[in-house]
This record gives structure tokens, C-alpha cells and sequence, in this order.
């Protein structure tokens, strides 16, 4: 069993304002997209505008933290929602979905590319690449906060989380950080150095999201409240992850089975 390094979840304490490292590491996630697009773009030939960059970032993380409170609300704790509405607006109680921040930064990237006149998913093809720094970090995030912990296991680098019980668990937070952020970065940036089918980057990143979070619920512990939806090990997590992937499959079809080309 491994020690969890019990971190003080704010960063910065300025007595009437706390900064948490949870939201520092969006504040990581949005930089570092901004910067690689950026690097990306005087690569590009012109093609992609320093102020589209600045757009589809700014609009990209309104679109994340609106889209991923909804989310959290309607997938997680809609009925809770019905008795209280207003804990929508408590976003400093905690609870983003991962779902819910992607059809956010869905609309996000519709606004921006009608804004800038080019294609959605040429757009989408562009930006995605840079999306996992910010999933890896939101990742850290939350095992800094101690939360999202896995379930009870025996292998050697087990955690007891403050508040979980006394029994070790799957850090799954770290899990994810490695699987949704790092290596999907690498794959992706790699994938995206060279000209592929309208569709291709974003098919890929859609299905690889969707093996990797499906793969990962198989050690992380179930929302409590929700549990496991079917046949004992099916959660919440798995099962809205499956039109990602079937998404994902198609967008991948439409660029390689078809032929799709770059527009």
C-alpha cells in the first residue's frame, strides 16, 4: 500500500479568496491548449487566425465548465436537482461531467466556426489534440481534492483515501490522468503532426476517450447514490460513453471508409 499524499486542496489561501488547485488545473488545461494552438497554427500556413485561437479557447471553456455542471446535474443528480434547483448555481460544492463539457464545447466550436466561416469539424480536428492536457489535469485535480477515489483492491499501490473507509483503493484519478490525458495527448499530437481526413482526428479522439474511460470505471468506484446500472458492473460513466465511442466509429468510417477528404 502507498501512502496518499494528503494534499491541502487550496492552493492559495488569501483569507476572504481561496484558490483551489482543482481550479488551477483547468486554468493549466486552457493554457496549455492556447499555447500548442497557437505553435500550431504558424505551422498551418496561415490557415488558422490568431484570434479564432483566442475564441474557440475562451468560448471552449465557458462551453466546459457550463456544459460540465449541467451535465453533472442531469446525468448524476437530476432528481436531487428537482427537490433543490438551485444547487445548479453551487458550483463550489463540486460535481463536472466529463459528457456534459463535451456537447458544451460542442456548442462552443458550432459558435466559433460559423463566427470565423470555416467548417465545424475542420475546427474540432484542429483543437482536440490539445484537449487531453486539460482532462489529465482535471484528473490530478480530483485526487488532490480526494475525491472519485476506485474501488477497494490489494494491489500493491493501493490508496486509503480520507473518507473512504479504512481499505485501500484504486488511485483511478491517476488512472485516467495517464490513460484521458497523457497518453491520449501523445497519440493524438502524434496522429494530427500530419494532414489527415476531415473527421479523422476527431473520430479518434472520440473512440480512444470512450475505450479509456469505459476501461478505467472497471476499477473506479460507482457514484454511491447511483451504483451500478446492470448486470453488476455496468456505471453511469460506461454507459454515456458508449455513443462517444459509436461516434467516434463513425466520424472514423466517414474519413477512412468513405474517403472522405480535408476541407
Amino acid at each position: 500500500m502507498i501512502d496518499y499524499p494528503d494534499i491541502d486542496p487550496v492552493a492559495i489561501d488569501l483569507g476572504p479568496v481561496a484558490i483551489h488547485w482543482y481550479g488551477l488545473m483547468y486554468l493549466v488545461g486552457f493554457a496549455a491548449a492556447w499555447l500548442l494552438m497557437r505553435y500550431r497554427a504558424k505551422r498551418s500556413g496561415g490557415r488558422w487566425s490568431q484570434d479564432l485561437i483566442d475564441d474557440l479557447v475562451f468560448f471552449a471553456a465557458v462551453g466546459v465548465i457550463v456544459g460540465a455542471r449541467i451535465g453533472y446535474i442531469l446525468f448524476y443528480q437530476y432528481e436531487a436537482w428537482l427537490s433543490d434547483p438551485t444547487m445548479l448555481l453551487r458550483v463550489w460544492e463540486g460535481g463536472m461531467s466529463f459528457h456534459g463539457g463535451l456537447l458544451g464545447v460542442v456548442a462552443a466550436a458550432w459558435w466559433v466556426a460559423r463566427k470565423h466561416g470555416v467548417h465545424m469539424v475542420d475546427l474540432a480536428d484542429f483543437g482536440l489534440p490539445m484537449a487531453p492536457i486539460g482532462l489529465g489535469a482535471g484528473r490530478i485535480g480530483n485526487f488532490i481534492n480526494g475525491e472519485l477515489w476506485g474501488r477497494v483492491t490489494e494491489v500493491p499501490w493501493g490508496m486509503v483515501f480520507p473518507g473512504a473507509g479504512p481499505d485501500p483503493r484504486h488511485p483511478s484519478q491517476l488512472y485516467q490522468a495517464t490513460l484521458e490525458g497523457l497518453v491520449l495527448f501523445a497519440v493524438l499530437w502524434w496522429f494530427s503532426a500530419k494532414p489527415r481526413p476531415r473527421f479523422a482526428v476527431t473520430g479518434l479522439f472520440l473512440l480512444l476517450y470512450g475505450v479509456f474511460r469505459g476501461f478505467v470505471e472497471f476499477f473506479r468506484e460507482p457514484d454511491a447514490h447511483i451504483g451500478y446500472l446492470a448486470f453488476g458492473w455496468l456505471t453511469m460513466g460506461q454507459l454515456l460513453s458508449l455513443p462517444v465511442m459509436l461516434a467516434g466509429a463513425i466520424m472514423l468510417w466517414l474519413a477512412y471508409g468513405r474517403g472522405q477528404g480535408s476541407g
